[in-house]
């Protein structure tokens, strides 16, 4: 009895960490925390903490804010509660609304004239959630994992920008992937395979975007904007 009552109280325990790191670590929050990494521990950290503050205003308003309250009253409108929107055929509208949201995103960043390397960090997401909506036709990424990916991916392009040492974050967020890509599996949200696919999709978008040798996605954007 006293081993059965251990595995129960170990299993709450295993879903209540799992509820909390899904809930932190939302693809909502992650360009938001990209942005926070970047400016309390790179050379960006010299900035005026009035431009700072603009720049992260700006995304966790198109990032987090819009993305939250429109999927809330979508969800309220149609009666889905939070866990329905883990159903494949449920998550078109939600993705959509978040790719709105960076595009709109994106435009303030361009007319503001923000550097490259974070806008960059936006269209990373973006480009991300387009892939997770056309996937999400046949398939279904997890977009948590995708977002984890993202930030390594970034980590390891900034480095290769800004000529840092990356080992210590890569170390720490590599860990939290690891919790996040169990706690979406534990939680029967995704599969290994749509874990490991989501991880892997935003690791590529980050290098094809931000990475100095590799970022010609970020170029072609660039030029269409000037056509």
């Amino acid at each position: 009895m006293d081993k059965e009552r251990e595995h129960i109280i170990a299993d709450k325990t295993m879903l209540r960490v799992a509820r909390v790191t899904s809930i932190v670590f939302t693809p909502f929050s992650i360009p938001f925390l990209a942005f926070l990494v970047l400016f309390l521990f790179s050379y960006l950290r010299i900035m005026p903490i009035l431009y700072k503050g603009i720049v992260l205003g700006i995304v966790y308003c198109f990032t987090i804010l819009t993305p939250t309250i429109t999927i809330f009253l979508f969800r309220k409108i149609n009666g889905f509660a939070r866990q329905d929107l883990s159903e494949r055929k449920k998550r078109y509208v939600p993705i959509l609304l978040t790719i709105i949201s960076y595009v709109f995103c994106l435009l303030m960043m361009r007319k503001l004239n923000i550097p490259w390397y974070m806008t960059g960090i936006i269209f990373v997401s973006l480009v991300v959630s387009i892939i997770c909506i056309l996937v999400n036709l046949k398939w279904k990424l997890s977009e948590h994992m995708a977002g984890m990916g993202g930030i390594i991916g970034g980590l390891v392009s900034f480095s290769a920008l800004f000529s840092y040492n990356p080992v210590v974050w890569l170390c720490l967020f590599i860990l939290i992937a690891g919790i996040l890509g169990s706690a979406r599996i534990v939680l029967g949200h995704h599969t290994l395979g749509e874990v490991l696919s989501g991880f892997v999709v935003g690791l590529v978008c980050a290098f094809l975007v931000l990475h100095p040798a590799y970022n010609f996605m970020f170029r072609v954007f660039f030029i269409l904007k000037t056509i």
